[in-house]
């Protein structure tokens, strides 16, 4: 059987998560992309194709007429709906397009949303800087954009008019979201699904940086949300019409109210996903590609629902050329697993980007009690040292 996967720069997602998956289920397997030549160093022995995969005609394209089509997918923000209009092209499991879109197009998901009438909240749309007569304070990001690169907290008119000129002279052409701030605890809820039954995998609870800007910066695992949490996330998904493989959507909850704050249809990334697969011990990764190939879900996954983990992400604090940085390590302290990768290699210059560009490695932490999982892990990150020189 053969898998046809759309991706963009090779991912730990890919390259850790679904391509040892599909090796493991027996699936040929060919990588479309845009970057051929990384994907070609990183995965020298899967076939990559090159071709334009933001154009779903181009993806077509290049499946017509070659292997045998058993399933094609995706793990990345960008190509859910080239994807999901290929699968259905060739008839083949897959999301709804139109559902992959609603989520990718922040605009379209508050529209749809309130059609719906399971949440409304103020929003506007902007293609070039302008003052709005807006609830302030309001938060603006590009339409299309993911992991809050340009998203930023705005108090006034002439705030945000200042704003989106920066952002539009970096993105030019973008259309950007200004919608009201929804106050709250910020969380997520990762959903795995065959468009029969649906899986509830737990969640995270998130913590950002400071204010305007929106770095995630710590997750810790949340095994169960409040039911009466999930039921409103999940209406609003049904609303959506999500219900098709993997999901992450992130949320807030205020004053016992569940609001979406955006949808990513595809497993929660930045090694979560990793993490989620060990500490639920379950196979996540054949699942999700088990979905894509038309099989049936378990009725039960069998997850272990003892488990307390948590993902954090050292930051650069400057701009400037990483001189000095830790290496990769795997140990065990006090039952404590711990993961260490870094992402970004000495000898590289960054701007201070306010985004997940910043990161400089991540640790996952995994354990059986919350408490000594986070001791463990600010023990161990208060070990390492990283230099920058501007």
């Amino acid at each position: 059987m053969r898998l046809y996967l759309l991706a963009l720069n090779p991912t730990d997602s890919v390259t850790e998560g679904f391509l040892p998956a599909a090796a493991r289920l027996g699936l040929d397997v060919t990588v479309l992309t845009d970057q051929p030549g990384a994907h070609r160093r990183t995965c020298p022995d899967i076939e990559v194709l090159e071709c334009d995969v933001r154009d779903f005609r181009a993806v077509v394209a290049c499946m017509s007429g070659r292997h045998r089509l058993d399933a094609v997918f995706t793990n990345s923000d960008h190509l859910q709906t080239q994807a999901a209009l290929a699968a259905a092209y060739f008839g083949l499991p897959g999301k709804d397009w139109r559902a992959a879109l609603r989520c990718k197009d922040k605009a379209e998901m508050r529209r749809r949303l309130a059609a719906a009438g399971v949440d409304t909240v103020w929003s506007a749309e902007l293609a070039e800087p302008a003052p709005l007569d807006a609830p302030y304070p309001c938060v603006v990001k590009p339409r299309e954009g993911v992991a809050s690169e340009d998203v930023v907290l705005v108090d006034g008119p002439e705030d945000l008019v200042t704003r989106a000129k920066e952002i539009l002279e970096r993105r030019p052409g973008t259309t950007l979201v200004v919608e009201e701030y929804l106050p709250g605890e910020l969380h997520t809820l990762e959903t795995l699904g065959d468009g029969r039954v649906r899986h509830v995998l737990g969640g995270f609870r998130t913590e950002l940086s400071p204010p305007p800007h929106f770095v995630e910066e710590r997750l810790t695992f949340v095994p169960v949300h409040p039911e009466p949490v999930v039921t409103q996330v999940l209406g609003q998904l049904d609303a959506l019409g999500v219900g098709f493989g993997a999901c992450h959507t992130e949320f807030v909850v205020h004053e016992g109210r569940a609001r979406i704050i955006e949808v990513n249809y595809r497993n929660i990334g930045d090694q979560c996903d990793l993490l989620l697969a060990r500490l639920l011990d379950i196979p996540l990764f054949e699942l999700v590609l088990r979905a894509h190939l038309g099989e049936p879900l378990p009725a039960e996954l069998g997850a272990r629902r003892d488990g307390a983990a948590l993902v954090e992400y050292p930051c650069a604090d400057r701009a400037g050329t990483l001189t000095d940085a830790p290496g990769a390590a795997d140990l065990t302290v006090e039952g404590v697993r711990l993961t260490y990768r870094p992402l970004r290699a000495v000898g590289e210059r960054h701007e201070l980007y306010r985004t997940n560009r910043d990161y400089l490695g991540v640790l996952r932490a995994t354990g059986t009690d919350q408490e000594t999982v986070d001791r463990v892990a600010a023990g161990f990150l208060a070990t390492l040292r990283w230099e920058i020189e501007a």
